[in-house]
């Protein structure tokens, strides 16, 4: 009669952690740990200032916890003049500039990419140059009053549709592609134009993302040129329009107060609350385009 044992065999490939090692992960766990609660703490912090009580977050009583939850400050917030247009003008900016600047910014990089052009070198040195020296403020303000941009929606659009330094990165990315994608198109019958946008941009997400989240967020932020070009309030961004409150923020505390007694709202709630109601929009959208950041950062910067 056979007997047969069932023998376990031990997998050769795992490798057992030593103390040292046990302690080491440990220890890296703990400290990744506290550095990310350190860089989600300030926005934490923040929002449960806007809805906490205004009294005991002028005198630094919250911490951790909201205390006497209420929404008064967004409620009131929502109602100053003018905020749904801005806030209108501030996606509609971001979105028409971030689609333009992809097109326009990967095109001009797929055609720096030609070592056929005529002039390439010297026009791409030309490029680059402006990277670290510009005209200035007065001819560029002057350059776009001349072209009737002034008081415009154009003015936020148009001087952003190119920007050399996304063109650099998405120049290199496009140069580290195999050159046999694109000879296999042109013996196809395909032209610039349709390699580019069938062969070429399909291959270029993870630097676009990034580009586009570089564009995006700029935009998003920037009060400067509305401050500069714009005096129609109909054109003002919801950026702008928390500069201008946050420099009469009494007086706009004391604004809403006479007109609703029972606000109970002061400068730093006013504050606080414009500040995350601008914020919030880039913390939701950067998770979607998070995956591709750091691979675009590096294939954009190393060619290889």
């Amino acid at each position: 009669m056979t007997v047969t044992k069932s023998i376990k065999v031990k997998n050769k490939n795992h490798v057992r952690m030593g103390k040292r090692d046990v302690i080491y992960n440990i220890a890296a766990i703990c400290v990744f740990t506290l550095i990310a609660l350190i860089c989600f703490y300030p926005f934490y912090y923040l929002m449960i200032c806007t809805i906490s009580n205004q009294k005991m977050v002028d005198l630094n009583q919250i911490l951790f916890l909201p205390h006497g939850i209420n929404f008064k400050n967004y409620v009131e917030i929502f109602q100053v003049q003018n905020l749904a247009n801005s806030a209108f003008i501030s996606v509609a900016r971001t979105i028409c500039t971030t689609a333009l600047s992809l097109v326009c910014t990967s095109y001009m990089a797929y055609f720096f990419t030609k070592t056929n052009m005529w002039g390439r070198k010297f026009w791409y040195r030309f490029t680059v140059i402006t990277m670290y020296f510009s005209a200035g403020m007065i001819p560029e303000y002057l350059n776009n009053r001349m072209l009737g941009l002034t008081n415009s929606f154009g003015i936020y659009v148009i001087p952003a549709a190119i920007s050399v330094y996304n063109m650099v990165l998405v120049k290199t990315n496009i140069e580290s592609m195999s050159p046999e994608l694109e000879e296999s198109a042109y013996l196809d019958g395909a032209g610039y134009l349709t390699t580019f946008f069938k062969i070429i941009l399909p291959l270029q997400t993870p630097i676009l993302a990034t580009v586009s989240l570089f564009t995006a967020v700029n935009q998003w932020n920037d009060f400067f040129t509305t401050k500069l070009y714009i005096t129609n309030t109909k054109l003002y961004t919801l950026q702008y329009l928390l500069y201008e409150l946050l420099q009469q923020v009494t007086a706009a505390a004391e604004q809403i107060n006479n007109a609703n007694p029972y606000a109970s709202i002061t400068p730093t709630g006013i504050r606080l609350t414009l500040t995350a109601i601008v914020i919030i929009p880039i913390i939701c959208v950067y998770p979607f385009v998070q995956r591709f950041y750091v691979k675009g950062i590096m294939v954009g910067a190393v060619k290889g």
